[in-house]
C-alpha cells in the first residue's frame, strides 16, 4: 500500500468518511495467478512471477487498496507446514495440507515451531526481503503481518470435523492445541514485524469461528484472538466469510478494528452488531456476482450496496470475502465505477 492509501485506511478505521468512497480487495493466490495469466504453481515457485503479478495489480488499479498487499504465501499450506504438515501443490489448482494429528492424544506431543526456520515460512520472509526494494520503488510498503488464525490452523492440523468434535468431547485437548498454535502465531507475527519495520497492521483469517455457538466461541475463540490482537499496531484486521452473527458482537472486545465478512449479512446489520466500533470491508457476493458474466448485475449490486448505507463512514467497498477466481479487470472496473458514481 502507498502512504496515501495507508492514511485513507487509517481514517476509515478511525470512523471517518472518505471521498471518493474507498474501495479495497483482499487478493492472493486464488485470484492473482490466473488473472495475471500464469499457473498457480508458477506463482508460488517463481519469485519474479509473484512480484510482477502483484505489481501489475497495483499499477492497473492505482486507486484500489489491495489488502494485505504483496501477500507472500503458499495458500493454505503456509502455517501448517511449520508444524510438519505435508503440502500438496497441483500445477493449477489450490494447494492443500495433510493433517498431522490422527487423534487428540497426539496434541500433547505437538511443539511450537520456530517461524524463522520451519516449514515454508523462511521462504515467505525471504521472498519479501528480496522483493522489498522493487515494492518500495513502486511507491508501496509492506504494511501487514499476515497469518491464518488459530482455529483455522487447528482445523488443518487435525481435520475440521475432528477439531470441532474435540471441542465438544475433549475440550482440554482442544485448548492445549489452541494454546500451542497461539504461541506460534505470536512468534510468527512478531518475526514479520521485526523483519519489516514498515509493518503497522496485523491481518488474520479464520473461518472456523463461523461454525461455533456463542458458548464455544467465548471458550475457544475469544481468548486466542484477544491475545493475538492485543498489540500496538494501528490496523487489526480479521477475515471471516463464514457466518459471523455469533462472533461479530465480540469484535471490539477482540480488539479488531477492521473486519471482512461474507455476504449473508448486511453491512448495516454489522454496524449494529459491532456498535459501529469496527470498520467494515465488503460485501457484494464474490463468486456469483463479482466473478460473473453479467456486468449490469455487478453495477447494480455495487450501487445497491452504497444506497443501503445512510452513513458510509467506516466502510471500504468490496466483495464479501477475498477476491474469488475468475474476476476480470473489466468486472473490477464496473464495480469501481458503480461505487464511485
Amino acid at each position: 500500500m502507498t502512504d496515501l492509501q495507508w492514511d485513507i485506511l487509517q481514517k476509515v478505521v478511525g470512523g471517518g468518511a472518505v471521498n471518493p468512497l474507498p474501495i479495497g480487495f483482499i487478493i492472493d493466490s486464488p485470484w492473482l495467478p490466473n488473472w495475471y495469466g500464469v499457473k498457480i504453481l508458477d506463482y508460488f515457485s517463481n519469485d519474479a512471477v509473484w512480484l510482477d503479478a502483484n505489481l501489475k495489480a497495483v499499477r492497473d488499479f492505482p486507486d484500489v487498496m489491495f489488502l494485505p498487499g504483496f501477500w507472500s504465501e503458499f495458500g493454505m499450506c503456509t502455517e501448517p507446514s511449520a508444524f510438519g504438515a505435508r503440502g500438496v501443490f497441483p500445477a493449477d489448482e489450490f494447494p492443500f495440507a495433510h493433517k498431522i494429528i490422527s487423534s487428540a492424544d497426539d496434541i500433547d506431543s505437538l511443539r511450537v515451531p520456530n517461524p524463522a526456520t520451519d516449514g515454508l515460512l523462511p521462504f515467505m520472509l525471504n521472498r519479501l526481503r528480496l522483493a522489498r526494494p522493487r515494492i518500495e520503488d513502486a511507491g508501496h510498503k509492506i504494511r501487514f503481518a499476515v497469518a491464518r488464525g488459530p482455529l483455522n490452523i487447528a482445523s488443518y492440523l487435525m481435520g475440521s470435523t475432528e477439531f470441532l468434535t474435540a471441542m465438544m468431547m475433549q475440550p482440554e485437548k482442544a485448548q492445549t492445541l489452541l494454546k500451542t498454535i497461539t504461541s506460534f502465531l505470536k512468534d510468527w507475527l512478531g518475526l514479520q514485524r521485526e523483519t519489516f519495520p514498515s509493518i503497522d497492521g496485523i491481518f488474520m483469517l479464520d473461518d472456523i469461528i463461523g461454525f461455533l455457538g456463542e458458548e464455544e466461541f467465548r471458550t475457544f475463540g475469544l481468548p486466542c484472538f484477544k491475545e493475538l490482537f492485543t498489540t500496538d499496531v494501528s490496523i487489526r484486521f480479521l477475515h471471516n466469510d463464514a457466518p459471523c452473527r455469533v462472533s461479530a458482537p465480540f469484535l471490539p472486545e477482540m480488539n479488531v478494528n477492521l473486519f471482512n465478512m461474507g455476504f449473508d449479512i448486511s453491512l448495516a446489520e454489522l454496524k449494529d452488531l459491532t456498535r459501529n466500533q469496527v470498520a467494515l470491508l465488503g460485501n457484494i457476493p464474490p463468486r456469483d456476482v463479482l466473478a460473473g458474466t453479467d456486468t449490469a448485475k455487478i453495477a447494480g449490486a455495487a450501487a445497491e450496496l452504497v444506497k443501503s448505507l445512510p452513513d458510509t463512514s467506516g466502510i471500504i467497498f468490496s466483495c464479501g470475502g477475498g477476491m474469488p477466481p475468475g474476476v476480470s479487470s473489466e468486472n473490477m472496473r464496473v464495480f469501481i465505477d458503480a461505487v464511485r458514481n
